[in-house]
Protein backbone atom coordinates (compact mmCIF):
# COMPACT_ATOMS: atom_id res chain seq x y z
CA UNK A 1 0.00 0.00 0.00
CA UNK A 2 1.20 2.99 -0.84
CA UNK A 3 1.27 5.35 1.67
CA UNK A 4 2.34 8.93 0.61
CA UNK A 5 -0.58 10.33 -0.33
CA UNK A 6 -1.99 9.57 2.85
CA UNK A 7 0.27 11.28 4.41
CA UNK A 8 -0.04 14.07 1.67
CA UNK A 9 -3.57 14.06 2.68
CA UNK A 10 -2.86 14.50 6.57
CA UNK A 11 -0.24 17.54 5.58
CA UNK A 12 -2.87 18.99 4.36
CA UNK A 13 -5.22 18.26 6.41
CA UNK A 14 -3.51 19.97 8.88
CA UNK A 15 -2.28 22.94 7.19
CA UNK A 16 -6.56 23.68 6.69
CA UNK A 17 -6.21 23.96 10.01
CA UNK A 18 -6.53 27.89 10.92
CA UNK A 19 -3.92 28.78 13.26
CA UNK A 20 -5.07 30.25 16.45
CA UNK A 21 -4.27 31.18 20.45
CA UNK A 22 -7.52 31.16 20.80
CA UNK A 23 -8.07 27.42 19.17
CA UNK A 24 -5.19 25.76 21.32
CA UNK A 25 -7.03 27.03 24.63
CA UNK A 26 -10.14 25.76 23.13
CA UNK A 27 -8.58 22.24 22.23
CA UNK A 28 -6.64 22.26 25.89
CA UNK A 29 -10.28 22.75 28.02
CA UNK A 30 -11.97 20.29 26.27
CA UNK A 31 -9.24 17.85 26.70
CA UNK A 32 -8.87 18.76 30.82
CA UNK A 33 -12.91 18.84 30.66
CA UNK A 34 -12.79 15.04 29.58
CA UNK A 35 -10.40 14.12 31.82
CA UNK A 36 -12.11 15.78 34.72
CA UNK A 37 -15.22 13.97 33.66
CA UNK A 38 -13.34 10.21 33.68
CA UNK A 39 -11.66 11.24 37.06
CA UNK A 40 -14.57 12.39 38.49
CA UNK A 41 -16.38 9.65 40.27
CA UNK A 42 -12.68 8.96 41.84
CA UNK A 43 -12.00 12.21 43.37
CA UNK A 44 -12.64 15.19 43.45
CA UNK A 45 -10.25 16.69 41.42
CA UNK A 46 -12.10 15.41 38.65
CA UNK A 47 -14.60 18.01 39.26
CA UNK A 48 -12.31 20.83 40.12
CA UNK A 49 -10.72 19.98 36.49
CA UNK A 50 -14.13 19.72 34.56
CA UNK A 51 -14.96 23.44 36.58
CA UNK A 52 -12.03 24.84 35.49
CA UNK A 53 -12.72 23.76 31.70
CA UNK A 54 -16.14 24.94 32.00
CA UNK A 55 -14.66 28.65 32.54
CA UNK A 56 -11.83 28.60 30.42
CA UNK A 57 -14.72 27.94 27.35
CA UNK A 58 -16.80 30.32 28.62
CA UNK A 59 -14.38 32.77 28.71
CA UNK A 60 -12.82 32.25 24.80
CA UNK A 61 -16.60 32.47 23.51
CA UNK A 62 -17.00 35.71 25.25
CA UNK A 63 -14.12 36.57 23.06
CA UNK A 64 -14.90 35.11 20.10
CA UNK A 65 -18.43 37.24 20.16
CA UNK A 66 -16.53 40.47 21.51
CA UNK A 67 -14.24 40.36 18.14
CA UNK A 68 -16.70 39.06 15.85
CA UNK A 69 -18.88 42.22 17.15
CA UNK A 70 -15.95 44.28 16.01
CA UNK A 71 -16.39 43.02 12.02
CA UNK A 72 -20.14 44.96 12.33
CA UNK A 73 -20.75 48.57 13.26
CA UNK A 74 -24.16 47.42 14.38
CA UNK A 75 -23.39 45.31 17.44
CA UNK A 76 -19.89 47.38 17.51
CA UNK A 77 -18.12 47.83 21.28
CA UNK A 78 -15.21 48.95 22.44
CA UNK A 79 -13.48 46.90 24.86
CA UNK A 80 -10.63 48.04 26.74
CA UNK A 81 -10.70 44.42 28.95
CA UNK A 82 -9.08 42.39 26.03
CA UNK A 83 -7.12 45.29 24.61
CA UNK A 84 -8.98 45.96 21.69
CA UNK A 85 -9.09 49.76 20.15
CA UNK A 86 -12.24 51.70 19.33
CA UNK A 87 -12.82 51.60 15.41
CA UNK A 88 -13.30 55.54 14.22
CA UNK A 89 -14.07 56.52 10.99
CA UNK A 90 -13.60 60.68 10.76
CA UNK A 91 -12.91 63.36 8.22
CA UNK A 92 -14.91 64.57 5.42
CA UNK A 93 -16.61 64.09 1.94
CA UNK A 94 -14.33 61.97 -0.58
CA UNK A 95 -15.18 61.41 -4.17
CA UNK A 96 -13.88 58.33 -5.82
CA UNK A 97 -14.13 58.18 -9.45
CA UNK A 98 -15.21 55.08 -11.51
CA UNK A 99 -12.26 53.54 -12.82
CA UNK A 100 -12.28 52.10 -16.36
CA UNK A 101 -12.22 48.69 -15.41
CA UNK A 102 -15.74 49.43 -13.86
CA UNK A 103 -14.37 49.31 -10.11
CA UNK A 104 -13.74 51.89 -7.59
CA UNK A 105 -10.13 52.33 -6.57
CA UNK A 106 -8.34 54.90 -4.55
CA UNK A 107 -4.94 55.49 -2.89
CA UNK A 108 -4.64 55.18 0.75
CA UNK A 109 -2.08 55.17 3.56
CA UNK A 110 -1.28 52.60 6.14
CA UNK A 111 0.05 53.64 9.20
CA UNK A 112 1.53 56.37 6.67
CA UNK A 113 2.53 53.54 4.15
CA UNK A 114 0.60 54.20 0.57
CA UNK A 115 -0.82 51.45 -1.39
CA UNK A 116 -4.12 51.00 -3.93
CA UNK A 117 -7.46 49.92 -2.51
CA UNK A 118 -10.38 48.37 -3.99
CA UNK A 119 -13.51 49.63 -2.48
CA UNK A 120 -15.61 46.47 -2.17
CA UNK A 121 -18.99 46.39 -0.71
CA UNK A 122 -19.48 42.92 -0.78
CA UNK A 123 -16.35 42.04 1.73
CA UNK A 124 -16.91 42.37 5.41
CA UNK A 125 -13.33 43.20 6.25
CA UNK A 126 -10.93 45.73 4.82
CA UNK A 127 -7.73 43.59 3.47
CA UNK A 128 -4.04 44.32 3.17
CA UNK A 129 -1.71 42.33 1.22
CA UNK A 130 1.34 41.22 2.82
CA UNK A 131 4.13 43.32 1.44
CA UNK A 132 1.87 46.50 2.70
CA UNK A 133 1.53 44.96 5.81
CA UNK A 134 4.82 43.90 6.09
CA UNK A 135 5.58 47.58 4.85
CA UNK A 136 3.11 49.04 7.82
CA UNK A 137 4.33 47.00 10.98
CA UNK A 138 0.97 45.32 11.15
CA UNK A 139 1.54 42.17 13.19
CA UNK A 140 -1.05 39.30 13.61
CA UNK A 141 -3.97 40.58 16.52
CA UNK A 142 -2.24 38.07 20.13
CA UNK A 143 -5.57 35.32 20.51
CA UNK A 144 -6.91 36.70 17.42
CA UNK A 145 -10.10 34.55 15.72
CA UNK A 146 -9.03 32.75 12.67
CA UNK A 147 -10.81 33.39 9.39
CA UNK A 148 -10.80 31.83 6.42
CA UNK A 149 -11.72 34.72 3.28
CA UNK A 150 -12.86 33.39 -0.26
CA UNK A 151 -11.20 34.57 -3.13
CA UNK A 152 -11.31 34.05 -7.11
CA UNK A 153 -8.26 31.30 -6.35
CA UNK A 154 -10.07 29.34 -3.82
CA UNK A 155 -10.78 30.01 0.23
CA UNK A 156 -7.35 31.14 2.15
CA UNK A 157 -6.42 31.56 5.88
CA UNK A 158 -5.80 34.81 7.11
CA UNK A 159 -5.35 36.54 10.20
CA UNK A 160 -6.53 39.95 12.10
CA UNK A 161 -4.34 42.52 12.60
CA UNK A 162 -5.07 46.55 13.61
CA UNK A 163 -4.58 49.06 11.25
CA UNK A 164 -3.33 52.20 13.43
CA UNK A 165 -3.96 54.42 10.87
CA UNK A 166 -5.86 53.91 7.71
CA UNK A 167 -5.97 57.93 5.42
CA UNK A 168 -7.83 58.10 1.82
CA UNK A 169 -8.98 61.17 0.70
CA UNK A 170 -10.44 63.38 3.12
CA UNK A 171 -11.26 60.50 5.54
CA UNK A 172 -8.79 59.60 8.14
CA UNK A 173 -9.69 56.20 10.57
CA UNK A 174 -7.87 54.76 13.33
CA UNK A 175 -8.33 51.43 15.11
CA UNK A 176 -9.57 49.45 11.67
CA UNK A 177 -9.86 45.35 11.91
CA UNK A 178 -7.79 44.19 8.58
CA UNK A 179 -7.34 40.80 7.40
CA UNK A 180 -3.91 39.97 6.13
CA UNK A 181 -2.65 36.73 4.29
CA UNK A 182 0.46 35.94 2.66
CA UNK A 183 -1.51 34.27 -1.02
CA UNK A 184 -3.63 37.68 -1.18
CA UNK A 185 -1.70 38.84 -3.95
CA UNK A 186 -0.68 42.82 -4.26
CA UNK A 187 -4.51 43.07 -3.69
CA UNK A 188 -6.02 45.33 -1.16
CA UNK A 189 -9.20 46.23 0.36
CA UNK A 190 -11.64 48.96 1.87
CA UNK A 191 -14.44 46.51 3.08
CA UNK A 192 -17.95 47.49 5.16
CA UNK A 193 -16.25 47.31 8.25
CA UNK A 194 -14.85 50.88 7.03
CA UNK A 195 -17.85 52.12 4.81
CA UNK A 196 -20.67 51.37 7.11
CA UNK A 197 -18.86 53.47 9.78
CA UNK A 198 -19.35 56.46 7.42
CA UNK A 199 -22.44 58.42 7.84
CA UNK A 200 -23.72 57.77 4.44
CA UNK A 201 -21.88 56.43 0.93
CA UNK A 202 -23.56 56.31 -2.33
CA UNK A 203 -22.93 56.76 -6.01
CA UNK A 204 -23.53 60.44 -8.42
CA UNK A 205 -23.58 59.72 -12.33
CA UNK A 206 -20.10 57.23 -11.40
CA UNK A 207 -18.49 58.54 -8.62
CA UNK A 208 -18.46 57.30 -5.32
CA UNK A 209 -19.21 59.77 -2.57
CA UNK A 210 -18.05 58.91 0.72
CA UNK A 211 -19.53 61.09 3.79
CA UNK A 212 -18.20 61.09 7.53
CA UNK A 213 -21.13 60.89 10.32
CA UNK A 214 -21.82 64.83 10.67
CA UNK A 215 -20.16 64.10 14.50
CA UNK A 216 -16.82 62.61 13.11
CA UNK A 217 -16.30 65.33 10.51
CA UNK A 218 -12.92 67.57 10.45
CA UNK A 219 -13.73 71.14 10.18
CA UNK A 220 -12.05 72.51 6.64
Amino acid sequence: MDIEPAFSAAADLLRSIPRSELLIAAVAALVLGWVGALVARRSALGGIMRGISTVVLGAILVTVVLQLSRFDPRFDVAVPQIGLPEQVVAGGETRVPLSPDGHYWLRAEVNGVPGNFLVDTGATLTAVSFGLAEKAGLTPRRGGIPIMIGTANGTIQAHVSTIDSLTFGNVQASGIDAAVAENFGDYNVIGMNVLARLGSWRVEEGTLILVPSAADRIPE
